[in-house]
């Protein structure tokens, strides 16, 4: 039997329409008010927390790292566009795929509008993958994104900062990822990295969050974090398996439940031999 498909909302068991609590308002009101008190709590977390990243201690980058953009070859340096912060995103884009990751596309989904903002606060974003900078290219004209990207191809770049496994790592089928080691090592993995430079031009590394670090980014998330049905991926095989590429949705839409993540790869891996 084929896996069984679903539309968004056959996968909702979750939200009960029939069996949800219906009130009077002022009996809404009081238990929104109440959530209202969460909500701040929550609030003043996040800014304690946004300080205490803030005050994390730095380390300072010694590597010439090099990177390849539609000018040729750029060094971490120039990356900052004399700008004092940057903000590199790990895009997962392997050598050998045929295009970017869904996931990643999606957090990129959210970029461009934010740009010119952040470029008047002195930061400047980029996104950076190790797929050569010829399939980088054709991959944002067809999803039409505007931000700055980079090959890192070459470079131990994507290596020194946890998003990309070495051969070692696949060979051990382990891979260091958010702060521990973890069974298993995808070609490539998330990640956001930050960086500032000083008027001596000394750079340092300040902070890189991965996984559901980055979940802030994403303002689809977001939004749905406010609805009834929240995000509605329960039941999946992995949480962004309804996600497609923003070309790639279209009246034959559906969900597999029993989808995984499979890298893009240009050529399928050959199959084991018996």
């Amino acid at each position: 039997m084929s896996p069984k498909t679903a539309t968004n909302s056959d996968h909702a068991d979750h939200a009960d329409d029939a069996n949800h609590a219906i009130v009077a308002r002022p009996e809404w009101l009081r238990a929104r008010k109440a959530l209202l008190e969460r909500e701040k709590e929550l609030s003043r977390l996040r800014d304690d927390l946004a300080q205490r990243r803030r005050d994390l201690p730095w380390v300072r980058i010694d590597k010439n790292y090099l990177f390849v953009g539609p000018k040729g070859v750029e060094s971490l340096s120039d990356l900052f566009r004399g700008r004092s912060q940057l903000i590199v995103y790990h895009f997962m884009f392997g050598p050998e795929w045929s295009e970017g990751c869904p996931g990643c596309s999606f957090v990129s989904d959210h970029v461009d509008g934010a740009i010119p903002h952040l470029e008047h606060r002195d930061v400047t974003w980029v996104a950076v993958s190790r797929a050569p900078i010829a399939k980088i290219e054709a991959f944002k004209k067809r999803m039409g994104w505007r931000f700055p990207w980079f090959s890192s191809s070459g470079s131990s770049f994507n290596f020194d900062f946890g998003v990309s496994a070495s051969d070692e790592a696949k060979r051990a089928n382990k891979l260091e990822y958010n702060y521990e080691v973890k069974e298993g090592a995808m070609d490539e993995m998330p990640g956001a990295s930050v960086f500032i430079k000083a008027e001596d031009g000394t750079i340092c590394h300040t902070y890189s969050a991965y996984a559901r670090g980055l979940e802030l980014q994403i303002g689809t998330y977001q939004w749905l974090d406010l609805l009834p049905k929240g995000r509605d991926e329960e039941g999946l095989a992995f949480p962004m398996a309804w996600l497609r590429h923003h070309d790639r949705y279209g009246p034959d839409y559906a969900v597999d439940r029993n989808a995984t993540f499979h890298p893009p790869l240009e050529k399928p891996a050959p199959a084991a031999s018996s």
